[in-house]
């Protein structure tokens, strides 16, 4: 394989573009595991007494995570964010206002491989939410998995990621006087092992929970697109049925989590590594679907709510298709 070295005139922002996207890359794929090493590293070492303390801060501090967290804003404000959206660069576009005396359930589509533009819109304060949806805050909910792993969860509560469990989502949408987001990636880990370039394959006709929360706080339902989320990387070709994709979702439904094999360019070569391609990310806010609050929903209003939504997003997907570089006849696929 020939390789395609990057040129030496390149100008220093886009290296330090390309420096705070490869920090991002090696904190999601392998920061949580360094920090466990160091955790593992002071219990065998003679820091007895830090460890003894921290672990006495995890017990106290367990259910942070399901409670709002504990973002920082001047975390969210690093210059490496603006660095990391510029990459893409990834832009938030809206398509209505959104009322901050109620609370909203995004539903964000595609999952994509590391969810690039789900992180660069709702985590740092880089791509203009405060002054499109002035006071609403957003919470961006991951899996309860990655609040277990020492030092790292206090990282990444940092800019405002929660858990995804169901006393989390809860807990964000029922802010008495609204103002809350809770920004959930309906189709998951399973999702992430069709995030292939131009697959429009959504996992969810069996995912009605977000719906049942929705109905129960009364927060109102916002479909989300972004637009770009499935070029980033090449994945190993999975299809269903075959080996790799069956040991793919044995593995998943073991360890809570996906592992697609992907690839896409390096640091100073653009052949092979792992670092996405520049590709635009363009994230469409839909318009808000308005829920009556129902304490006990029955099936028939989940189904009705769910069908409501499903509608939504398909409209908003043709509507701004288009505008991205979709082709005109293809269309989403629910699974």
């Amino acid at each position: 394989m020939k390789v395609e070295f990057a040129p030496l005139n390149i100008p220093l922002v886009r290296r330090l573009q390309t420096a705070a996207v490869g920090q991002w890359v090696f904190s999601f794929l392998l920061l949580a595991q360094c920090c466990v090493g160091i955790f593992l590293m002071l219990v065998l070492g003679r820091f007895w007494l830090i460890t003894a303390l921290y672990v006495l801060w995890l017990y106290l501090d367990w259910e942070t995570p399901q409670t709002g967290g504990r973002r920082w804003q001047w975390v969210r404000n690093w210059t490496v964010w603006r660095y990391f959206k510029d990459y893409f660069p990834i832009k938030l576009i809206k398509t209505a206002d959104l009322e901050p005396q109620y609370n909203y359930l995004f539903g964000f589509h595609p999952h994509g491989v590391l969810v690039a533009g789900a992180f660069g819109n709702f985590c740092t304060n880089y791509t203009g939410f405060k002054e499109l949806f002035p006071g609403l805050t957003p919470y961006l909910h991951i899996l309860p998995f990655w609040f277990r792993c020492p030092f790292f969860r206090e990282y990444i509560m940092c800019v405002g990621l929660v858990s995804a469990s169901k006393k989390s989502v809860t807990h964000v949408l029922s802010r008495q006087k609204g103002g809350n987001a809770a920004v959930l990636v309906i189709g998951g880990a399973e999702e992430s092992l069709d995030a292939h370039p131009g697959n429009l394959t959504l996992h969810i006709l069996k995912r009605k929970g977000f719906i049942k929360v929705a109905l129960k706080r009364g927060a109102h339902l916002v479909p989300v697109f972004s637009f770009g989320e499935n070029e980033l990387f090449l994945q190993v070709s999975n299809p269903k049925g075959s080996v790799l994709r069956n040991v793919q979702e044995k593995l998943q439904k073991i360890m809570g989590f996906a592992l697609p094999l992907f690839h896409a360019r390096g640091i100073f070569q653009y052949s092979f590594g792992l670092m996405p391609y520049r590709m635009p990310i363009h994230t469409v806010v839909g318009k808000p679907i308005p829920v009556n609050q129902t304490s006990n929903p029955t099936q028939e209003e989940i189904d009705k709510l769910h069908q409501l939504y499903l509608k939504a997003l398909q409209e908003l997907f043709e509507e701004n298709k288009g505008k991205y570089g979709i082709p005109e006849h293809k269309s989403l696929i629910f699974t």
